[in-house]
């Protein structure tokens, strides 16, 4: 049995035999970064500081031999070969460390899709190096000349290998970056990103159930958690209740319906506030919540979505039994604001 160590932390995890770091970490329950879990991307890349290991074959586009030698390994490949290895992550209590934000990242839109009539999807790949960032995490969009005031909106998906971010953005009668969008931002536009920013991101010491609370566009880091979780194989059950206004409103419809059907542990629960259909609940998440979780003690609770969303269903979940230190919160302003500073979560 080998003991991977974490630090500076000092927390330790039993590795089974023949796991690779990454393996043995997300059984664990820590989000170490990572996408292609093959030693071809370099997202898991970490410094070994103490112990042996075998690499296995990993490309030297991701691993450079100059960072072999300074002792960093892909951990979705790695080994451990001795009964202790140490790597350099996360910080003293064991959470993920931030990635670094960067300034004006150029990136060029790829594909745009209408997801309903206010909200319109734009999936951005980088001209150059990629920006790391963690599910939950949102980034400043201008466009290049800088015309445009900056604004910052909630990725929608989780980190992928060709660097692609997916914006969700509303658009805002009098917000003029919403507006800018809609209107002229098309497939083959050239933008600006900042980032990454903020600390909605998963718990990695979570091992117990989670529900995910939704409104508006606050479905986007939703979904960005949601697919990392899914993805590295969480154990637990996983249920996201999303609230529209109508059936209409209720977009990503299929890609929910797909974890619905391919993961046994996720659920997904629509809600409509200003129509009725059968077989869909009708009311505000906050009024429903009793009904569908009788005790919430035991679960990480996420909720995005205007500050009143968010702060109903704060009230909602702590009169069901969850712990404050459980939960999570993101709460989205209107950019049409002008005391609104730039850097805060905006909802269009």
């Amino acid at each position: 049995m080998t003991t991977i160590r974490l630090s500076p932390s000092g927390k330790e995890v039993e590795a089974k035999t023949g796991e690779t770091v990454l393996e043995t970490l997300e059984n664990a329950g820590y989000a170490l970064p990572n996408n292609c879990r093959a030693g071809a991307c370099g997202e898991c890349k970490v410094k070994v500081l103490e112990g042996e290991f075998d690499q296995g074959m990993v490309l030297d586009m991701a691993l450079s031999q100059e960072e072999r030698a300074e002792g960093y390994g892909l951990m979705c490949m790695c080994k451990p070969l001795g009964e202790v290895l140490e790597i350099d992550w996360g910080t003293d209590d064991a959470k993920p460390k931030l990635f670094p934000p960067r300034e004006n990242v150029r990136c060029m839109v790829v594909d745009r899709i209408e997801r309903t009539d206010r909200i319109a999807e734009i999936r951005l790949r980088p001209i150059g190096e990629p920006l790391r960032f963690w599910p939950g995490q949102y980034v400043s969009l201008t466009d290049t000349q800088k015309t445009v005031t900056p604004r910052s909106y909630s990725i929608a998906n989780a980190p992928r290998p060709d660097g692609e971010i997916v914006l969700q953005i509303t658009r805002v009668p009098e917000g003029k970056t919403s507006n800018w969008v809609h209107q002229d931002v098309r497939p083959g536009s050239m933008v600006n990103l900042s980032g990454p920013y903020g600390t909605f991101i998963g718990d990695p010491s979570t091992d117990g159930p989670v529900l995910c609370l939704a409104a508006g566009t606050g479905l986007a880091p939703i979904l960005s958690l949601t697919d990392a979780a899914l993805r590295r194989g969480f154990k637990q059950p996983v249920h996201l209740m999303f609230s529209a206004r109508t059936e209409a409103d209720i977009y990503c419809r299929g890609l929910l319906e797909l974890w619905n059907t391919r993961h046994r542990r996720f659920k997904f629960i629509p809600t409509l506030t200003r129509e009725e259909k059968e077989g869909t609940l009708h009311g505000r998440i906050p009024e429903l919540i009793a009904g569908q979780y009788p005790d919430l003690s035991k679960h990480a609770i996420y909720i995005a979505g205007s500050p009143e969303f968010v702060e109903d269903c704060i009230a909602a979940v702590k009169a069901q039994g969850a712990q404050a230190d459980m939960i999570h919160t993101e709460g989205f302003f209107d950019q049409a604001q002008p005391e609104t500073p730039s850097s805060d979560r905006l909802v269009g």
